[in-house]
C-alpha cells in the first residue's frame, strides 16, 4: 500500500484500491455524517493514519467498520510513494521504504471484530442471532 498525498489538485486519480490514506491533525473536522469516511473507504482507501482525529469522524468510521489509527510519528514521517504495511491488531504501522516502524494504540478485540464485520449494524445483527440461538436452545 502507498501513502496518498493531500492537497495537491487531482490526488483521486492517484488512488489504487488498498492505498493509505495520511493525514494531520483534527483529520475529519466539521464531518458530523457517515458520508465522510464512506466517501474516502469509496475511493479504495484502505486505511487513514493521522495526527489526531475528530471524535465524531473516529466513531462514524468505527461504526462503518472503516479502520482509522492515530499515530502522529507515522503521520509526520511517512511520505507519498512509501510502501506500508498495517497490522490492525497488533497497532503496528511499517513503512517498508524507510525501513520504520510505529505503534499506536490498538483497537481492543471487540472493536477490531466490529471493523472486520464491516461495521455496527452488522456486529449488532451477529450478536443478537447468537442470543436468540441462547435462547431458543
Amino acid at each position: 500500500m502507498e501513502g496518498v498525498p493531500g492537497n495537491d489538485g487531482g490526488w483521486s486519480q492517484k488512488i489504487s484500491a488498498g492505498d493509505v490514506m495520511v493525514a494531520g491533525a483534527n483529520f475529519g473536522c466539521g464531518s458530523s455524517r457517515e458520508i465522510a469516511p464512506i466517501a474516502i473507504r469509496g475511493s479504495g482507501i484502505s486505511v487513514v493514519v493521522a495526527d489526531s482525529f475528530a471524535r465524531i469522524f473516529f466513531r462514524n468510521s468505527i461504526n462503518i467498520g472503516f479502520p482509522i489509527l492515530q499515530s502522529p510519528a507515522a503521520a509526520e514521517a511517512i511520505k507519498e510513494g512509501d510502501e506500508l504495511e498495517i497490522d490492525l491488531d497488533a497497532g503496528v504501522i511499517r513503512n517498508f521504504t524507510q525501513g520504520d516502524e510505529y505503534r499506536c494504540d490498538s483497537f481492543p478485540p471487540f472493536m477490531n471484530e466490529l471493523i472486520k464485520m464491516g461495521g455496527l449494524v452488522p456486529w449488532v445483527r451477529k450478536r443478537l442471532k447468537e442470543k436468540r440461538a441462547q435462547v431458543s436452545a
